[in-house]
């Protein structure tokens, strides 16, 4: 598979997921739904619905339409900058999660006015697998981005070096 086949696959697939889980948690956790809460580990981890206005950690609650469009900013300035780094499978992963998870997140903004959260730590906001797939690919780009000349190939370096060389004499 391709950089970009990558990209494409991964963040369908985080799409998807995130879509149903939110999906299953408006079906079964949201108000008037038949649980308000599934624990999971008692006084640790629970799944309990919230309605996000805000962006991550909940601040700048209420500021959806701002978000959306800072959102949609940061989807296309993520293929921009980035681009490059799909060269590298790991690069290719972190852009298709962090890709999904956006979109992900987007897609609540307009259908809901919201992004529904549900994954609830005792000592952690709130969050969503959108928001896990985001922080995911952001701490994978920050490590390619780290070690970017040590994962190119030595024959991708060795055209570097004999292009550099060219271009001295």
């Amino acid at each position: 598979m391709r950089g970009w086949e990558i990209v494409a696959c991964v963040a369908a697939i985080v799409l998807v997921v995130d879509q149903l889980s939110k999906a299953l948690v408006l079906t079964f956790l949201a108000p008037g739904a038949p649980h308000a809460e599934v624990v999971i580990v008692p006084g640790f981890l629970r799944l309990y619905y919230v309605e996000n206005t805000g962006a991550a950690f909940g601040l700048f609650q209420g500021k959806n339409p701002l978000l959306a469009f800072l959102a949609f900013g940061v989807v296309v300035a993520l293929v921009v900058w980035f681009r490059e780094l799909v060269r590298f499978w790991l690069g290719a992963l972190a852009l298709g999660l962090q890709l999904g998870g956006a979109v992900g997140n987007l897609i609540d903004r307009f259908r809901h006015g919201f992004v529904v959260d549900f994954i609830d730590f005792s000592f952690w906001p709130t969050f969503n697998l959108a928001d896990s797939a985001i922080t995911i690919g952001v701490l994978m780009l920050l490590y390619v981005l780290l070690r970017q000349g040590q994962l190119e190939s030595p024959r991708a370096r060795e055209a570097e070096r004999i292009d550099a060389e060219q271009q001295i004499r």
